[in-house]
């Protein structure tokens, strides 16, 4: 029974996050930058200056809302997370140093496609009975397309029920109990017979913690992920620039590597990846599995916003693909490369490459920095998925009641987590994130005439 399931999902999955997935996540962001005349290029002046000339402006949130900067922060938990360490690692070990140039190509247009999302969350979101605003795909499928359409909406709220406890948690979970372990290992402070015992602990942690954060509702939610995001983000940003900084030298090749192994990857892996194909396959996938641009996760978050303006609040769909894949997915990607740490082209990798880019630099100590850094990524996914899951099943539900009992039931999936061997939930799970993104870019696609509306009459006020 397993194998089958193992086997019908594993060919789905490669359907899924094959060609197929790539021309749909690319063609619907090219179409929505050429018809917003390459909008995210010709304002990312003024989306930065929106952005972050905001985040800093001291605000309270009206009743059932969050500030812009609290929803931006839980948009991003949802998104910086294991992907920008681990995934990166895997994309450059399988791709070759060109994946970061196709993963850099990927983001611009996601930077749209993201734009497009939060634009049409804010602008189709509504009231719950509690008072607070939900949006999200569901929502401007069901506002904002004709009844002909409405089972778009329940099928992205099912694979987002189906995708939020592996994607959102348990696998979260598991790199968190794997980098607490490395690192109390290597300092010799466990044995591994005591493994178990402290991963079921660590879990039991987790879970106290996730249901304190999203029991205290949408308020709580904005104000942990304000203070969470900036701390890991900048603390990583810090230490991966000191890696770039202490092997300068390095630098010069390593752009050349990115640059010109897009197009011939053999130059720079030893002949092992030869495939432009796999490259840009690895650096795409990648790029979209980092930022979710495509799959509208992050639009949920920022429907949340107390903001009048739906353009104004898309211009940090587009500061938030920036962030998430321009800034530190390529920081990943500079520790790697730069560090000289060797990678064995053509074997899948994670976490552990990255890793051993920062240990490579600064020594074994770099372990420990990963290992929290690690936990903080992961930690906030978990709260920004958990925020996701309570909106996909209150929209499926009809009410509002279902939220609090979800957030028990899915705080307690960390101890399955901490626990159990995840091969099999991770691999399903990532085929229904796949899923999801079909309902959604299909929605983009026939709501691409209002986002170009909207963003006309915006800047015409604006001007």
């Amino acid at each position: 029974m397993i194998e089958t399931i193992t086997a019908v999902n594993h060919a789905v999955n490669q359907f899924i996050w094959g060609v197929p997935a790539m021309v749909c996540i690319i063609g619907v962001g090219l179409l929505l930058s050429v018809r917003t005349g390459f909008l995210q290029i010709r304002k990312f002046p003024y989306a930065i200056k929106t952005t972050i000339g905001r985040m800093f402006r001291k605000k309270d949130a009206s009743d059932g809302a969050m500030t812009p900067f609290q929803a931006v922060c839980t948009a991003l938990a949802g998104t910086v997370g294991t992907g920008n360490i681990a995934g990166v690692a895997g994309a450059i070990a399988i791709g070759g140093p060109g994946a970061v140039f196709w993963m850099w190509c990927s983001a611009l247009l996601g930077m749209c496609t993201k734009f497009a999302e939060v634009t049409l969350a804010v602008y189709y979101r509504e009231r719950s009975e509690t008072g607070e605003w939900v949006g999200g795909p569901m929502y401007y499928i069901k506002n904002g397309l004709s009844k002909h359409w409405q089972f778009l909406a329940v099928l992205y709220s099912l694979f987002g029920v189906l995708t939020v406890f592996g994607t959102g948690n348990a696998t979260q979970v598991n790199t968190i109990v794997a980098a607490v372990d490395t690192a109390l290992l290597e300092y010799g402070i466990v044995g591994s017979g005591s493994l178990s015992t402290l991963n079921l602990v660590v879990g039991i942690i987790v879970t106290l913690l996730v249901a304190l954060v999203l029991l205290g509702g949408i308020k709580r939610i904005g104000s942990v992920s304000e203070k969470l995001v900036p701390f890991m983000a900048l603390f990583y940003i810090a230490l991966a620039v000191g890696v770039m900084v202490l092997n300068f030298e390095r630098l010069p090749y390593v752009f050349k590597s990115i640059v010109a192994g897009a197009f011939d990857p053999a130059a720079f892996t030893g002949g092992t990846i030869g495939s432009l194909f796999v490259s840009m396959q690895k650096g795409v996938s990648r790029g979209i599995f980092s930022n979710e641009a495509g799959l509208g996760t992050g639009s949920i978050a920022h429907a949340c916003a107390d903001t009048k303006k739906p353009v104004k609040q898309g211009m940090f769909g587009i500061f938030e693909v920036f962030a998430d894949t321009i800034v530190i997915c390529t920081l990943t990607a500079m520790v790697i490369l730069c560090s000289g740490t060797p990678v064995n082209y053509g074997t899948a990798a994670g976490a552990e490459l990255t890793i051993s880019g920062f240990t490579t630099t600064y020594g074994g100590w770099a372990s420990v920095f990963t290992a929290v850094a690690l936990c903080c990524f992961a930690f906030s996914t978990i709260i920004g998925w958990g925020l996701y899951g309570s909106r996909f099943l209150v929209f499926l539900c009809r009410s509002d009641k279902v939220a609090k009992p979800f957030f028990l039931v899915y705080s307690f999936v960390s101890i399955l987590g901490a626990t159990m061997d995840l091969g099999l939930l991770w691999s399903i799970a990532d085929t229904f994130n796949g899923l999801m993104s079909i309902p959604n870019l299909l929605a983009l696609l026939l709501l691409s005439g209002t986002v170009v509306r909207l963003t006309r009459e915006f800047f015409a006020s604006e001007g």
